[in-house]
């Protein structure tokens, strides 16, 4: 690729990201008093998290059922109000453990 080819994808990719992160200030200048329109804008983190974790947890592994031991290990030690580094740490030992056993299988 050349270096001029380079940088003009580079300018697109630096636009188009200013502008999404800018038009929302430009357009909403007020603060927005709409109960539902606040609702909805309070889940969206949660739901593109969840839209982006959720498809990596299943195919990161070798074997769906690793995947899902370590999933509803996540989900059960989150529940419990177990920290972030705490349940990554004991669901990825999970997911190795399950793995472990189904090649000793």
């Amino acid at each position: 690729m050349k270096l001029s080819t380079y940088f003009i994808y580079l300018a697109i990719i630096v636009i188009s990201t200013y502008l999404i992160r800018v038009i929302p200030f430009v357009l909403v200048r007020h603060q927005i008093e709409n109960r539902f329109i606040k609702s909805f804008l309070h889940y969206i983190p949660y739901a593109v998290l969840t839209a982006m974790t959720i498809p990596a947890i299943f195919t990161a592994t070798s074997s769906i059922i690793s995947a899902c031991v370590g999933f509803i290990v996540a989900v059960v030690l989150a529940l419990k109000g177990k920290s972030l580094t705490v349940v990554a740490l004991i669901s990825c030992a999970g997911v190795y453990l399950t793995e472990l056993i189904l090649t000793l299988l």
